[in-house]
């Protein structure tokens, strides 16, 4: 017979632990990029591809660090016979040392943002024409944020399929799964006017024709036009709404935050402030 659950004794008492609840908000828009036609991806890709080889760019690493490493992994009784023949076919062949680690050409590597970390610090910093991002790119969290940003900086950016695929080998990268060209390029101003026309617009509910206004605005008026009119204008007609409302449509006013009262939550378990024990001789 199975012994019956004794009652807590006297002065037990089993308190349930809280349960832990956490608010997040969901997003009510389901974000994408734009698709790619076919003939534009195989232009991007053949034209990138055709100038990475015309200047050489390419990542060299240096394969002497790397056998340094994995010699230091066993043990010194080893390695020591491998040490020594190392040194002694370095004397010998004294011509035979390869180049260093890093871009062949510094300058143009300068111009690049690689990788989805540089450009995105490269987009918050506004210092992009470009952006195109590799569709292979597992999960597609990784470069989803790069859609608001790129569109709020109207920046021009896509998805293109076999992006790493096609550049990877030729950099001498392991995968590129973003691509950016910064604003102070010189070796890519032919590219970068080529391949942004075939690039798709992107669509943001809460930035609507942001990008399409940059470029028309880049056609039509100058820098130097609209400072003249900025010049001209004054601070009342600045403070008028310069784009004419579509009928039907109501004018937005933000107003300020103001706060009445702060009501601390009374939910909330604060725990005894732990004082010194007093002890009693």
């Amino acid at each position: 017979m199975a012994a019956a659950p004794q009652a807590p004794g006297r002065g037990s008492v089993r308190k349930t632990r809280p349960l832990t609840v956490k608010t997040s908000l969901n997003n009510p828009y389901a974000i994408c990029w734009s698709t790619l036609e076919r003939e534009d991806m195989h232009f991007i890709l053949q034209t990138l591809e055709d100038r990475f080889k015309s200047l050489g760019l390419q990542k060299i690493e240096d394969k002497k660090k790397k056998k340094k490493q994995f010699l230091k992994k066993q043990s010194p009784d080893k390695c020591s016979p491998e040490v020594d023949m190392s040194k002694d076919l370095k004397e010998k062949h004294p011509e035979d040392n390869e180049p260093g680690s890093g871009w062949t050409p510094v300058h143009v590597r300068k111009q690049l943002a690689i990788g989805v970390n540089e450009v995105t610090r490269a987009l918050e910093r506004n210092g992009l024409l470009l952006v195109l991002v590799c569709k292979s790119a597992k999960p597609a969290l990784i470069t989803s944020h790069l859609i608001q940003l790129s569109l709020s900086r109207s920046v021009p950016a896509c998805q293109v399929p076999r992006l790493s695929e096609t550049l990877a080998p030729v950099i001498g990268l392991k995968c590129v799964l973003a691509l950016g060209f910064r604003k102070d390029t010189t070796a890519f101003v032919d590219e970068v006017k080529a391949i942004i026309p075939r690039v798709p617009s992107l669509h943001v509910p809460w930035l609507q024709g942001r990008l399409e206004d940059s470029r028309e605005n880049l056609d039509t008026e100058s820098l130097e036009s609209q400072d003249k009119e900025i010049l001209e204008t004054s601070f009342e007609d600045l403070s008028k709404p310069k784009r004419k409302l579509v009928e039907g449509q109501q004018a937005v006013v933000l107003q300020p935050l103001k706060i009445k009262k702060v009501i601390p939550n009374p939910n909330k378990i604060r725990k005894p402030l732990k004082g010194k024990k007093m002890t009693s001789k």
